[in-house]
């Protein structure tokens, strides 16, 4: 999958924001991990690659869009694209539905919400922790979606689980805007620390979450993060084989 030929955008100013928000839409995101997953699973490539809007929620994204194409583009996280829609959300009195995580995280959601941005109305679900949903289960969790008929629904059950779910029932869901974000439900709760300005601003949120959570993130640092770069230099010289 040569991954730059995806739709890449990053999504920084409240008024695209608020262009795109009449109109049912999918944002993902993609980072050097889920880009060698995708490899390996075409139907994990192929929701990433209907996305609408798919952000660069790496630094290794950036890098290699700057080696293949020359495009210089910025890191737009997940959590990012978040708060930028909660803000949004706030201004317009609107709704959101968060599906993921434990009833423990969700109930803090729902208190910083509160807290921090009152116009907002929310609900929350918190689905069975399994690999697979059964046909009843996903039945539940559409009706209690479109019984509430959300402006924004925010998935959680991390990727790529949570891209194919969007994927496979966006067409049943009464919903505006789709987002899979993953780790910003914990980020967001505060069950987990996100890396201080300075490291994101200098690429190295990678490394403040190795330091952190070590045995969940040595894979994607110590294998797929290798095999990403060597699959964009690899692009890179079919692109200029002379170079």
């Amino acid at each position: 999958m040569e991954t730059f030929n995806l739709r890449h955008y990053k999504i920084s100013l409240e008024y695209e924001f608020r262009d795109i928000i009449e109109t049912p839409i999918v944002i993902n995101a993609i980072n050097p991990h889920s880009w060698v997953v995708a490899e390996k699973d075409p139907e994990f490539r192929y929701a990433l690659m209907e996305s609408d809007y798919l952000i660069p929620d790496g630094i290794g994204i950036v890098l290699a869009s700057r080696l293949l194409w020359k495009k210089k583009i910025k890191k737009f996280a997940g959590n990012d694209l978040h708060l930028m829609i909660l803000k949004e959300l706030n201004r317009n009195a609107g709704k959101c539905f968060y599906l993921g995580a434990s009833d423990n995280v969700l109930n803090k959601i729902h208190a910083k919400l509160e807290q921090l941005y009152p116009n907002i109305r929310c609900m929350t679900l918190s689905p069975p922790y399994k690999d697979n949903f059964t046909r009843e289960e996903n039945a539940v969790m559409i009706n209690q979606i479109n019984d509430y008929s959300p402006d924004v629904l925010f998935v959680g059950m991390t990727a790529p689980k949570q891209e194919k779910w969007i994927f496979k029932h966006k067409s049943e869901l009464n919903v505006k805007v789709m987002c899979a974000i993953g780790g910003a439900f914990d980020f967001f709760a505060g069950t987990k620390r996100r890396a201080p300005s300075w490291m994101i601003n200098c690429g190295l949120e990678w490394l403040f979450r190795l330091m952190l959570e070590p045995k969940r993130m040595w894979k994607r640092n110590f294998v797929s993060t290798p095999l990403f770069i060597y699959n964009m230099l690899q692009l890179r010289w079919k692109r200029n084989p002379d170079k």
